[in-house]
């Protein structure tokens, strides 16, 4: 077995891995939520159309999705790897146990927190991914360029109460789920040190609101338009 098989099978490199998918995953929801605040500019969709066209076009962008849907399935993979041998270690509870005490409660429960994220991933892709790339979607035209109207799918979408209200709290499982993460990430990296310790708690937690939030808005705005 190469140095490379046997670190990525090791407990460590098991939580590199992780780490580092994560943190890639992070920067992704910078850029989508970035993009998607283009639902608010009130032009009827013509900017965040452009901005879907060009983002399912270009091809470096092209490129890097495909190392996001992978980065996707190895996060996925790996941290249930790292689940199932942290529960084998310790298939008997101690006869007393106070986790609160020593872990939070986002760190205790991340295995159904990203249950919560998985089962989001695969219906977001289906309403939207997969109708951009092979469904029905309408066309619209601007200064004589065509565009498919992403923008219309996304109105009905969140029109939906059920889909408003299952994307917003899947937005909150993001929030747990990033601010544990975004700060065990950089631990596991090696940025483990007092001086630095609290900055990076403090960025953990605005990372873990603000990103979470900017999506939860746009549901929210929209289901409210459409009443």
């Amino acid at each position: 077995m190469s140095w490379v098989a046997q670190t990525l099978n090791s407990t460590l490199g098991r939580k590199l891995v992780v780490a580092l998918t994560g943190l890639f995953l992070c920067t992704f929801l910078i850029v989508h939520a970035s993009g998607n605040t283009l639902l608010f500019r009130g032009d009827g969709g013509q900017a965040f159309n452009e901005y879907t066209k060009f983002m399912t076009h270009n091809p470096f962008i092209k490129t890097v999705s495909y190392l996001l849907y992978t980065s996707i399935l190895v996060h996925v993979v790996y941290t249930a790897i790292l689940t199932f041998y942290n529960q084998k270690a310790r298939p008997v509870e101690y006869a007393y146990s106070k986790p609160s005490a020593n872990s939070t409660w986002a760190s205790r429960n991340m295995g159904f927190l990203g249950t919560i994220l998985l089962i989001f991933i695969v219906i977001h892709m289906k309403t939207f991914w997969y109708e951009m790339h092979f469904g029905n979607v309408p066309i619209v035209s601007y200064e004589g360029q065509e565009y498919k109207d992403l923008y219309a799918v996304v109105k009905w979408a969140f029109s939906q109460w059920w889909y408003a209200v299952f994307y917003v709290i899947s937005m909150v499982a993001l929030s747990f789920h990033l601010v544990h993460g975004f700060r065990s990430g950089f631990q596991t990296l090696g940025a483990n040190h007092p001086k630095y310790n609290p900055l990076l708690s403090k960025l953990s937690w605005a990372f873990g609101i603000i990103i979470p939030a900017v999506f939860a808005s746009m549901p929210v705005v929209v289901f409210l338009q459409s009443l």
